[in-house]
This record gives structure tokens, sequence and C-alpha cells, in this order.
């Protein structure tokens, strides 16, 4: 009888397996992403993205980090991770990187995005890693109360290559003066270590050397796919940051 109770256990236990690993491959996709904005810019740069989201049948959530302070910015998105009604895919492109590195580890983030940004290590400082692998750029300019921003004059060409000449233009005077206490970030804490992550690597990239994103990613062991963009990137190839998203949201499930 203990012989026979041994065996039926065994098949209850098997079956139970069973059932967990069905459900783990049905599971159903990450629904809620947050997109977090780098320096200098707004928001609204994700606009292509968004729309392609939103057809998709995701939501959607923008974060408008202050520009302020690293700690500013990061407060800034747990705010918004704060009111997702579930898992949450997290994006971030160029210095909102440094940011979702951070705020990342909130038990709601399932997985991180990447889209040429700054993937920095606990303890790394972003303006000291950059001098490691130099940009091409040309350097900040200072506003009177010492927040830094790229020269519109270059800006089309440093930061927006291969966007229409008249966005780019625009954006330049569009600018978020940026404090350089964001710029200085140090991450306490890196999510991408105990968390997967996507990398989109810009080849074309003037403002992060593409070679210390290929560094980041390699690090964190990304899932990580390259395009011919400027740092723009994710305005200029919105159909290849979407893909990249939607597959975050398929793998990285709940």
């Amino acid at each position: 009888m203990k012989l026979k109770s041994k065996a039926v256990m065994g098949i209850v236990a098997a079956a139970l397996m069973m059932i967990g690993v069905s459900h783990a491959a049905h599971a159903a996709p990450v629904k809620n992403i947050v997109l977090v904005h780098g320096a200098f810019v707004d928001g609204s740069g994700w606009k292509p993205v968004y729309d392609i989201l939103r057809r998709d049948g995701y939501t959607v959530t923008l974060v408008q980090e202050p520009l302020t302070s690293f700690a500013d910015d990061v407060t800034a998105t747990r705010r918004i991770l704060d009111r997702q009604d579930g898992p949450v895919i997290l994006v971030g492109h160029s210095y909102g990187g440094a940011i979702i590195t951070q705020a990342g580890n909130d038990p709601k983030v399932t997985g991180l995005v990447y889209i040429a940004a700054h993937a920095l290590d606990a303890g790394e400082n972003r303006a000291e890693i950059s001098k490691k692998y130099p940009n091409t750029a040309h350097p900040f300019i200072k506003t009177s109360d010492g927040y830094v921003m790229l020269d519109p004059q270059y800006f089309p060409g440093d930061f927006a290559a291969d966007l229409p000449r008249e966005l780019a233009q625009f954006q330049a005077q569009a600018q978020i003066p940026t404090s350089p206490t964001s710029l200085a970030a140090v991450v306490t804490e890196a999510a991408w270590r105990t968390k997967p992550s996507w990398y989109m690597v810009a080849k074309s990239d003037k403002i992060i050397n593409p070679d210390l994103q290929r560094m980041y990613a390699k690090r964190a062991k990304s899932h990580t796919v390259e395009v011919d963009g400027s740092h723009s990137v994710y305005q200029s190839h919105p159909n290849e940051v979407a893909t990249l998203i939607e597959q975050a949201a398929n793998i990285a499930q709940n």
C-alpha cells in the first residue's frame, strides 16, 4: 500500500508540474508599458512608438521627469509605476536608461528595455564611464544658472541626424535644460542584474558612443538588436523600437 501511495503521489506531483509548465507557456503578455525620455527632451518624442503600442493593445504611460536631479527623475518615474495596475515593461532612452536602471527595482517591473541608453551598474557614474567611450558630439553649453543644453546650432546633426530637418530644428529650440546632477547620475542598485533586459544599439549615435552601448548590452546579457540610427532612433525607427518592446512584453511575463 505504501508503494502504491508513493506511486500515486509521484503521478500527482508530475501532473501539477505539467500544469505549472502549461500555465507558464500560456501566461498572458505584460500589457503595461512605461516610457521614460532622456535629457534635453520631453516625452512627446515617444509619440510614434506610443501610437504603435496603443494600436497593438498595450496600455502606455509616459513619464515627464523634471530633469532637475537624478533623485527627482527617479521619483517621477516611481510615481508613474505606482499608478500601474499590473506588471510593467519599463523603457528608457538615453539618460532615461539610468533612471530605469534605478526605478526598475520596483516589484511591478518585469523587464527593462534600453533604447540607445545608459545601463549603469551600482556605483557607476554616467559622466565618468562616458569618458572611457567618448562621443563625437559638440560640447554642452551652460545656462546662466548652471544647467546644461546641447548647442541648438549643432542639435540636428548631433542628436537627430535622421529626423526631418524642421523637426530637429524645432526640438533644438524646445530643449529642456538639464541639471548637471542628473547627468552625473550614480545608480545604487542596478535592476538589470536581477531582471531581463533588451537593448537597441543606435549605430550612428553621436551622443552615446555605440561601443559604450554594446558594452552595456553585453554586460547586462540583454537581448540586443542594432539599428542604423542616430541618437533619436526612438523617433526615426519607431517600428523597430516598438517591436523590441513587444518582444520584451511577450517574454518577460508575470
